[in-house]
Parts: structure tokens; sequence; C-alpha cells
């Protein structure tokens, strides 16, 4: 680990700091972080801000960092970093000093990361590729719950639900839990009338989502190499004992989780959104409007949690489904945002969710009435809009003060605001620079309504931090390119990395650390 340039302050006492729990900092998955006090768009500019230091560890990061406020190790109180890597490491380390903690490997005696499976997506090794989810009040001190790959040494892949005592990594609730599941259907690896999940076909691509006391984990797969489906599962928190699954492709195959690592998002209600990938969608419809062999491939999805079963209760399909699934032209790319309640020109709340996929389309839903399917146009979903984005989008928006920010692949970075409840077609302001593959999940800091900053990483072979003006997005703040000698570089680039802000730091992961930034010299 390299040290700081500069000395590092205490850490903030706990009344003014804020956790990040799960990947993109809510269940909406909005990505902002409404209380932050320290940094703002006067100082975060390479004069005052840059790289604090980094933190070494043993694989990739291609989870978001989550951070911990006020946690009590040894006697004193921490605001605690987990990083969780690619070599089946989950490491806690303190935020404000970047010293070591704890560190937990999740591999059993005699095994090792599972390999890449010929698949480049995730390589050279596979553990922890979703970003964890912690709760505070679970266990005697607090738990971090991870999903976690592994092969052992008679070459069996496995998948295990690891849940972590924060203060030591210590495993609780009598885990790690072996994943695995079966469901009624005679889709891809079925067998006796029901679809088997093969550990080795699947990777928990996308982050953990936890609702009412279950942690859901949804599964993506290696490349398009089949066998595989579309499926979800829900766990309990303190039992680690499965207690439902659901495959929305059970008579067919695909129509995994991709999400570029996106978390499923929730409602209070606790419905989870979620986009899914090209697969058997079955353009023949039962009377309730529904695919009628329960397929659902290159969809937008509503699955309720009622009773804490899971059942697809809704859903937005593209009409030119078939032609898209034929091209890989999918929806699962990218992933769902719930929009937090606005008003129409008519005076009702509308409850709405946003995602967009390989095919550049802005997909506003209804969340009450998605629209289901019609093969003769998309004038059943509440804003289908095209063009909009210049590529595909293998990332997910964020959302501030009523607009939805878009980083797609080739692409400046975009502001698009609602008005009325009605996303605009074309932006309100977009950023210089252009992002490579695969575009940009970007992040919000802001106190309350003001000095909003929009961070978003930059893959390459230098990866690099960006700050913009949340009103105006041309306004670029800072980018860890602009100081002399290359003083803010902090890694190479790494494709999944959505940055988390908190108490004045912004934590970027890379191919093997974390890049630490923050005000200088204080």
């Amino acid at each position: 680990m390299q040290g700081p340039p500069t000395p590092v302050p205490p850490p903030v006492p706990a009344s003014s700091v804020v956790n990040v729990l799960t990947y993109h900092n809510d269940n909406a998955r909005t990505g902002q972080q409404l209380n932050e006090t320290v940094l703002t768009p006067s100082n975060v500019n390479a004069a005052m801000f840059g790289k604090l230091f980094v933190i070494s560890v043993d694989g990739k990061v291609d989870a978001q960092p989550l951070y911990a406020a006020a946690i009590s190790i040894g006697g004193s109180l921490h605001n605690v970093l987990i990083v969780a890597t690619e070599h089946d490491s989950v490491y806690a380390f303190d935020a404000d000093t970047g010293a070591a903690l704890w560190h937990d490997t999740l591999l059993l005696p005699g095994e090792t990361p599972s390999d890449d499976h010929g698949c480049i997506q995730v390589t050279p090794e596979i553990g922890v590729t979703g970003t964890p989810v912690i709760d505070v009040n679970a266990g005697p001190h607090g738990s971090v719950y991870a999903v976690a790959m592994s092969k052992n040494a008679g070459g069996e892949y496995l998948q295990r639900l690891h849940a972590l005592d924060i203060t030591s990594g210590a495993e609780e609730f009598g885990g790690p839990q072996a994943i695995q599941a079966t469901f009624p259907g005679s889709g891809d690896n079925s067998s006796g009338g029901n679809v088997i999940f093969d550990p080795g076909q699947y990777k928990a691509r996308p982050g953990l989502l936890l609702i009412n006391g279950i942690v859901y984990i949804s599964w993506g797969s290696h490349c398009d190499i089949r066998p595989y489906t579309g499926w979800i599962m829900g766990y309990g928190e303190n039992t680690l004992t499965q207690v439902t699954v659901l495959d929305v492709a059970p008579n067919g195959d695909e129509a995994s989780f991709w999400n570029a690592g996106a978390g499923p998002a929730a409602d209070a209600n606790g419905n989870i959104f979620a986009l899914l990938a090209n697969g058997t969608f079955d353009t023949t419809l039962n009377a309730g409007g529904f695919p009628d062999q329960g397929d659902f491939g290159n969809s937008f999805v509503r699955i309720s949690t009622a009773n804490h079963q899971l059942a697809t209760a809704d859903y937005f399909t593209p009409f030119n489904v078939v032609a898209e699934n034929s091209v890989d032209e999918d929806l699962g790319s990218g992933g769902a945002l719930l929009v937090p309640d606005l008003t129409d020109g008519g005076g009702h709340t509308r409850h709405l969710a946003v995602g967009a996929g390989k095919d550049a389309h802005i997909y506003v839903v209804d969340r009450d009435n998605m629209g289901k399917f019609n093969p003769a146009g998309n004038g059943n979903v509440y804003q289908d809009i095209p063009g909009a984005l210049a590529g595909s989008v293998f990332s997910m928006p964020a959302y501030f003060q009523g607009v939805i920010y878009y980083g797609a692949v080739g692409d400046t970075m975009k502001a698009f605001p609602f008005s009325n409840a009605l996303l605009a077609s074309s932006p309100s302001s977009q950023s210089t620079n252009i992002f490579p593959f695969p575009g940009a999940t970007p992040s919000i800091s802001a106190n309350g309504t003001s000095n909003g900053i929009v961070w978003a990483v930059e893959n390459g072979n230098v990866a690099v931090l960006h700050a913009y003006d949340a009103a105006n997005l041309s306004r670029e703040l800072y980018n860890s390119n602009q100081a002399a000698g290359g003083r803010d570089q902090f890694g190479v680039g790494n494709k999944f990395i959505t940055p988390t802000i908190a108490n004045g730091k912004v934590y970027v992961g890379t191919t093997n650390g974390i890049g630490v930034f923050g005000l200088l010299g204080h």
C-alpha cells in the first residue's frame, strides 16, 4: 500500500458521516449521496483535491467499495471501507487512513478462485464479482454479505453466500451457504421437469440486494455460453437458508441478469425491478398479457416479493424483441434506476423507472403499469426515447434533482432533465470528453440540494476519475490526469467500477487496489 503524500485527517464523528451499504448508495440505485459536506464544486479542483493514497489488494476490484461509519474495532471507532476482490478476498480498511483492519479469504482449503471459463468479461479469475451488501444491525456487530465463486481440487465449481462480521471478518449464521437451486421448467439444463442451477455456468455479476430480511442474488452467465437461464434467489439474512427462487426463462434459455454489475432495484413495497438480457421471450401471451410459458428474455421486469416469494408481476418488452434477441441487442447490459416520485402535468404522482441497454434507447416505465408487450410498437410504454444516446449502454444512470445522468459507450456524459414527469429527449448539458467502452456509471455527491457533483471513472490503461458540476456537465471540475507529473494517477482502469463518495473522500476500484481521493493538505 502506498502511503499518503500528506497527513490524513482523523475520522469525522459519526453524526456527520454517511453510510454506503449497497450498490449505488440505495435500493433505488440512484447513485446519490446527499450528505456530503466536505467536497464542493469550489474545492474539487487540481490545486486543492487529488489522490491521497492507493490501497493495494490481491485481485481485481469489480465490486463497488462500501463504507460503514463509526464501527467499533479493537476498542476504537473506525469508518470502515469494505473491499471485495476477484481473488475471493474481502478486506476491511480504515477509510480515513487506509490501514488494514482485517482480511478474510472466502476460499476453503484446497480451493482456488474460478478460472474465467474462456470468457473475457471477468478474467483471469472469478471470485467476488457482485457488490456485497451490509446490514449494520445484523449479527452482534453488523454483517457483510457476499457471494464468492471458487473451484476445488477436483475441478468442481462452487458458489457460496457468506455473512461476515464487519468487525472481524468471521463467518456468521453457520455460513458459508452453498448455493443450489431448482425451478419447475423444461428449459436449459432441465431434468425431470425442473431447471437445475449449475454453479459453474453462472457468476453473481449484479450487486446483492437486501430487503425485508432477505438477501437477493441474481445471476449472469459466462459470455453467452449455454446452458443458462435467468435466476434470482432469496436467502434469509439471519439464517443463510434459501427462502425463494425464480427463473425468468424456465422453459427457454438465456435471459440472465448482467446489468454491468448493477444490483436489482427495489421500491418501498418490496418490488424488485431489473433489466433482463437477451433470451427466450414468448410472443404468445396468455389472457393476462404475460408470456404463456413464463419466459421474459430482453424485458424490463417487476418482481413481487410478497410473502417472501418471488413472482414476475409486470413487465415491458420492446416490440422488436425477436429481432433484438437474434443479434444480441438486449436490455440487460444496463441497470435499472427507480426515479423518486414526480408530478405530471395533470397533478398526478408518477412512480417511474429508467433503463437502457444495447439498442441505446432510454426506456421510462410506469412502475404501476409497465406496458407489457405489443408487437405493433412501443406505444404501450410510458416513454421510449431513441437516439438520445450515441452508443450502447453497459452501465447504469444516476439521479439528482430531477435529472438523469447517462454515460453510454463512445458518448459524453449526458444530463436529461424531467419536466412534468416526462424525460427530455435531448440533454440539457453534456461533458466535453467521451467515455470509451463500457461508458461510465456516474455517482453523485451533494449537500442536500446544493453542491452537486457528478463523479465518473473512465476505463483505460490509465484510469481517470472525472468530476463535473451537476448543474452543467460541460464544466469539468477535476480529472485525475490534470495534475503535473502524474500526481493523481491511481492505476489501470476497471470497466465495472462505480465510485463511492463518503465523508470528503472518493474511493475508486482498479485492477489491483483502491484509489482514495480527497482534499490535499488536510
